[in-house]
């Protein structure tokens, strides 16, 4: 941990409420509002802007014009108070927009930790995103969506209003997702998103061994390779979990919680 103050460019503007830990540096012509706190280490680039109530953790990159904090985009939203949460070591490129919760949804949207928001992505009011994710350029995610660890969003692809997606999931380019997406899951783009098999490359990456993977495969199977309806698919599932899959009891505890329909 660094020692040193915040070290701010003279030209940026800095409300006197802020709160800047140690070490944390300012680039030129950025705007940080009153209710900001930004942790140690943070580095903010050239030209962004943070409103609050917005608390940062420590060690992120905020890449040149992010918007950051910002009002959402509700008409429903009314001037209270609401913020944005996000935590450590997160990279945010250049013309990101993240906005904070409102009133009925929570009023909170929050990141974790390790993600990688590339240009020109949104996320919208409420949204809850988990740990190492990475969003790809211009994917944006509406209002009250929840995404999990591990999940990987490719350009250009969009997610609905109160959608989730589960652990290790991977969103295919331009796809557009209307229905929650279980964990491990691959979708591609068909007008809207269609289940294209399990993410397997990635589950290798992340250290699943074979049997992991071959019972996620088979669940897989159950739900969306067969005639089944989806309450016997459930069955099966809960069988194979019981067999002792805790990724395949995942995904079944992931299904029974959906407000929206499943994507199948």
């Amino acid at each position: 941990m660094s020692d040193a103050p915040a070290l701010v460019h003279p030209t940026a503007a800095i409300d006197p409420d802020a709160r800047l830990g140690t070490g944390v540096q300012v680039g030129a012509y950025a705007v940080i509002g009153a209710g900001v706190e930004i942790g140690d280490g943070t580095r903010i680039g050239p030209h962004c802007t943070i409103e609050g109530p917005t608390r940062i953790g420590r060690d992120n990159v905020f890449h040149a014009h992010a918007a950051i904090g910002g009002e959402p985009q509700d008409k429903k939203y009314r001037g209270e108070r609401v913020e944005l949460v996000i935590g450590d070591g997160n990279v945010i490129r250049e013309f990101v927009t993240i906005n904070r919760g409102t009133g009925d949804g929570g009023g909170i949207t929050r990141i974790g930790d390790r993600n990688w928001i590339l240009a020109y992505c949104h996320v919208a009011h409420d949204c809850i995103i988990g740990n190492d994710c990475v969003f790809s350029n211009n994917a944006t995610l509406a209002g009250h969506v929840t995404v999990g660890n591990h999940v990987i969003l490719s350009g250009f692809a969009g997610v609905h209003q109160f959608c989730r997606i589960g652990d290790h999931a991977f969103i295919g380019m331009g796809a557009f997702v209307n229905g929650d997406v279980p964990p491990f899951l691959m979708v591609a783009q068909e007008k809207y998103a269609r289940p294209r098999g399990i993410n397997a490359e990635g589950l290798k990456r992340r250290g699943f061994d074979a049997g992991r993977i071959a019972s996620i495969k088979r669940a897989y199977r159950a739900l969306y390779m067969g005639d089944a309806k989806l309450d016997e698919a459930k069955s099966e599932l809960g069988e194979i979990a019981a067999a002792g899959s805790n990724d395949v009891r995942a995904m079944l505890d992931f299904i029974e919680r959906g407000e929206r329909p499943l994507l199948r």
